[in-house]
């Protein structure tokens, strides 16, 4: 019976350090791919890069924060954040 028991938890702990083992790869992979929605890092040649009114950025309208004014000029920020301070600045 000894035997058994020996055997059944050194099987669980396999198990166990497997499991955690294979969560650590899932983690390690998942930080090496490139991150889902706005993209980073520099655009694809020939993007005309827009530049934030509030900070002076320079950035792809498709990974920039976009607002419509009255008459149809759209703005580019690079933040939410700059387009609150271009708002309340009037």
């Amino acid at each position: 019976m000894g035997f058994l028991l020996r055997f059944v938890l050194l099987l669980l702990l396999a198990m166990l350090v497997w499991r955690a083992f294979m969560r650590l790869v899932a983690g390690v992979i998942e930080g090496a791919s490139p991150p889902q929605g706005r993209r980073r890092g520099p655009p694809e040649r020939g993007v005309q890069m827009v530049r934030d009114p509030v900070c002076g950025t320079f950035l792809p309208p498709a990974s920039a924060v976009s607002l419509t004014e009255r008459g149809g000029a759209v703005r580019y920020f690079c933040s939410e954040k700059c387009r609150d301070a271009y708002l309340t600045r009037g």
